[in-house]
């Protein structure tokens, strides 16, 4: 990865099972992952879990 920083087109979101949204880059994905739970512990780390950033409302 360079050192520039990711925009919003180099993200990917994912939805687990219960509905919670993660961002993630597009680099840290392999192949078509469609929910959280397809992904893998190396992939899940380029992954931010969306309601610690927004908040649960």
């Amino acid at each position: 990865m360079s050192d520039e920083k990711a925009g919003y087109g180099d993200l990917v979101w994912v939805r687990d099972k219960d509905g919670k949204e993660y961002a993630c880059s597009v680099d840290a994905l392999k192949g078509k992952i469609k929910t959280k739970e397809e992904m893998s512990e190396a992939e899940l780390a380029g992954c931010t879990d969306l309601s610690t950033v927004i908040g649960n409302w």
